[in-house]
């Protein structure tokens, strides 16, 4: 059900400018990854902060890359580094290729956001492919080309990171009505300005 709902939910969407977690222990077989305990979320800043921003994204969205490069600097060294507020980063694929570098970006559950950083980065270089098999091809090559040391093939068809990823984009269209990416929330608010570092920074400003 939750497939089906997800199937659907991306046929009315579109990319726009718009707009104390528990460890988990990774218990790895040789054939497959088992995650026992709760998915560690990729956080960035001081967990008790007294700001929280949600920053639902896509990563084939070309504005979500655009945030990263222009805003989230900014936003780090200000508000993040200084403990001042935290980011937690959620999954709003808009389309496969999407949904699978989502859950490549959760395979090690460690709530760490090296991988995500860089397909943001360098999103030209794997976003790319006629099909759902040639677009995994190019995400499986980036990765490997960036060095980073996951099993693909285990990361994209494991159960439980799959059903993070689709709780995540449910969770943003039911509760906070997300229909474009990237979309923010500050303190369970949603952000309506254009997201820019100027109209957030007026945002946080207000909450401090």
């Amino acid at each position: 059900m939750k497939k089906i709902l997800f199937v659907v939910i991306l046929l009315i969407s579109s990319c726009s400018p718009s707009d104390d977690n528990k460890k988990s222990e990774n218990a790895k077989t040789e054939n497959n990854i088992e995650i026992s305990g709760e998915i560690q979320r990729i956080v960035i800043g001081d967990q008790n902060a007294k700001i929280t921003i949600i920053a639902f994204e896509s990563l084939t969205c070309s504005h979500c890359a655009n945030f990263h490069k222009d805003v989230f600097p900014e936003l780090k060294k200000e508000y993040l580094d200084t403990g001042l507020a935290k980011i937690e980063f959620r999954h709003f694929p808009l389309d496969a290729a999407a949904f699978n570098a989502s859950k490549v970006s959760q395979c090690k559950n460690d709530g760490d956001s090296a991988i995500l950083n860089s397909l943001y980065a360098n999103q030209q270089k794997w976003v790319k492919g006629s099909s759902v098999q040639e677009a995994n091809e190019n995400l499986q090559k980036f990765l490997t080309s960036e060095g980073f040391d996951i099993n693909f093939d285990e990361c994209i068809n494991n159960k439980e990171i799959e059903d993070f990823v689709l709780n995540d984009r449910i969770d943003g269209a039911k509760n906070f009505k997300v229909n474009s990416t990237p979309t923010i929330v500050i303190n369970d608010k949603k952000f309506e300005k254009t997201l820019t570092y100027k109209n957030l920074k007026k945002a946080l400003e207000k909450l401090i």
